[in-house]
């Protein structure tokens, strides 16, 4: 259990001794209350809100509640000061031993250090990246990819059974349009000069080995064919050819679907009837003329009557149509076959993770889950921006073989998979995010990916030096977990520690919100107060972590390495990044 519970707990006990005590009364249940770091160090270890969550139910002051906890807070074995602040917060000091002996807990559970049961298993389905199978993916997918393939980790590791799936969207226009644009490129393969490639249609090179491909195993079976001959067979040949691209740039980029799920299919096999049925069976479609959009001339609009879904009855703005002029299915209601399928597949939790571009599709999905799952389904959608590609501060434009935009390939293999990982989470997904491929490679503290493994790299090359120097004795884990560590008592040791010992509630807390971001966030933190020590002991040898001329303490310093590298360990794979045992550094002083 955390140090966070054990507090939770402890003011819990508070609570409940009070009520015994007579000396508060209760209206109701304890509500929900949060322990966390303050917002300043100065104030203490622990904060809580407990007494402004309290005051309602109690009829007091938040403060008056505060004053009636403290000294049954004080009589704690955990705390060591409490004190009252602003309009009720407690503020926790705890004994410098709680935080030692924390340690030793995070070298007997290793990487698992951290993990949280607060999923309960719930099952958990998260879609992200689902580009269209039209071309290679562009940088924009990869932020999306990484954000959906390091929430789905975190979740795991917050005790959730999390399914990661791509949703190909294989029944629409635009691969029709692919397959018309891959039958160019079968007639240049067959010698056909073919100019410019019309407008409407994908100019990119990365079509040319598959109209290559079909000419060597048809020939020219498809040149005097109609269209309605030979699209289904370029549309499936284009799909499987795009597929196993983006399969191949995600494997690149480290990114590994559980399930990948076809829009197609999904039509078929009659998803969308039966989906639709379910609706109209609820009263909830109906055929009607839908106003004109706001801004919208009457020249501009051609009312028609249109069968829609009441998505107003569920929060949405207007109501929805699901069929195009032609009677063909929008992607609407593709989409509400498609998420009532992953509900009856027992997923009462989806997340999606989109582009921004399409924010103003969310409320009337979310409404479409709440009915076709009666209420029993919740969808959550995780939004990313832009992505401003620049090197040395300007924008920057390379000649891609997809013709109108650059590619997550060419990023990788420019910077690196882990490069990219890890800055794709130094912003939140909602906002916009300058990507400067020059700055990324620099081994500064400026760079957050370098910052970080360094700090791992560095907790190797101490580990590495102490096996030289005490090479007959045992510095596993388990021996250093036995070993005192009172020693480790300075301030700056004890924010390590402290930190460190936040890695499990930055877990749980990350995973609630759906904010994978603050795992990086995180790790940059943890990075800089070990460098901040690192760097005091440069300047004073008796603060460095090996000391020859005193065995114990340097055991106990081993220890703290040790497990720092464990929690950097742990937050770099949920991130998806090597944790690196070596990085040169001009600059990098010896342990």
């Amino acid at each position: 259990m955390s140090i966070f519970k054990k507090i939770h707990g402890v003011i819990s006990g508070a609570v409940t001794e009070a009520v015994k005590a007579g000396s508060l009364t209760l209206s109701g249940p304890l509500p929900d209350f949060v322990v966390e770091p303050p917002r300043e160090a100065a104030h203490g270890d622990l904060a809580t809100n407990v007494a402004m969550m309290l005051s309602k139910s109690a009829r007091k002051p938040p403060r008056a509640i505060a004053e009636i906890l403290k000294p049954c807070l004080e009589e704690s074995q955990f705390v060591s000061e409490v004190s009252i602040a602003g309009p009720g917060f407690i503020n926790l000091r705890l004994y410098p031993q709680i935080w030692q002996n924390e340690i030793s807990e995070i070298l007997r559970k290793g990487q698992n250090y951290g993990d949280s049961d607060i999923g309960q298993g719930k099952k958990v389905n998260v879609e992200y990246v689902s580009a269209n199978p039209t071309g290679p993916m562009h940088v924009g997918h990869g932020r999306g990819a990484v954000v959906g393939d390091v929430l789905a980790t975190l979740m795991q590791k917050a005790g959730y059974n999390v399914c990661k799936e791509y949703y190909i969207n294989d029944a629409g226009a635009q691969v029709d349009v692919l397959a018309r644009s891959i039958y160019m490129r079968y007639r240049e393969a067959l010698g056909e000069t073919i100019g410019a490639i019309p407008e409407g249609l994908y100019p990119g090179d990365y079509l040319v080995p598959v109209g290559t491909l079909i000419a060597e195993r048809d020939g020219n079976k498809w040149l005097d064919k109609s269209e309605t001959e030979w699209l289904a067979e370029f549309r499936k040949t284009g799909i499987d050819a795009m597929m196993q691209m983006i399969r191949e740039d995600l494997k690149y980029l480290g990114v590994k679907h559980d399930v990948f799920s076809s829009e197609r299919a999904l039509v078929e096999k009659g998803g969308v009837d039966a989906a639709l049925d379910f609706l109209r069976s609820r009263g909830l479609i109906y055929e009607g003329v839908l106003e004109p959009p706001k801004g919208k001339t009457p020249d501009d609009w051609e009312p028609r009557p249109q069968t829609l879904f009441r998505s107003t009855q569920f929060g949405d703005d207007v109501d929805r149509p699901l069929k195009k002029s032609d009677g063909s299915w929008t992607y609407f209601a593709s989409d509400i076959a498609y998420h009532w399928e992953k509900f009856k597949r027992g997923f009462g939790l989806m997340i999606d993770v989109w582009g921004a571009d399409h924010g103003g599709y969310v409320k009337r999905l979310q409404s479409a889950v709440a009915a076709i799952t009666e209420g029993k389904g919740r969808l959550e959608v995780r939004l990313c921006q832009m992505i401003n590609l620049m090197k040395d501060g300007q924008p920057f434009k390379m000649s891609k073989r997809a013709g109108t935009f650059v590619t997550l390939r060419d990023v990788i293999e420019e910077v690196g998979p882990d490069v990219v990982r890890f800055i794709m989470l130094t912003r939140k997904s909602d906002a916009q995010l300058d990507f400067d491929l020059a700055k990324v490679l620099q081994q500064t503290r400026d760079n957050p990916v370098f910052y970080v493994q360094y700090a791992h790299a560095r907790c190797c090359s101490v580990l590495r030096h102490a096996t030289e120097m005490f090479s007959q004795e045992d510095l596993s884990c388990a021996a250093l977990s036995k070993v005192p560590v009172t020693s480790i008592a300075s301030e700056d040791e004890l924010l390590l520690v402290k930190a460190m010992v936040n890695w499990s509630r930055v877990v749980e807390s990350a995973a609630l919100a759906q904010e994978p971001h603050r795992i990086a966030f995180y790790l940059m933190d943890l990075a800089a107060l070990f460098h901040g020590l690192w760097n005091k002991g440069n300047d004073n040898a008796a603060l460095r972590f090996i000391v020859p001329s005193d065995k114990p303490l340097t055991h106990a310093r081993l220890a703290l390495i040790t497990a720092l590298r464990i929690i950097l360990r742990s937050g770099l794979s949920v991130v998806g990044c090597t944790p690196m045992e070596e990085l040169r550094s001009e600059s990098a002083p010896a342990a």
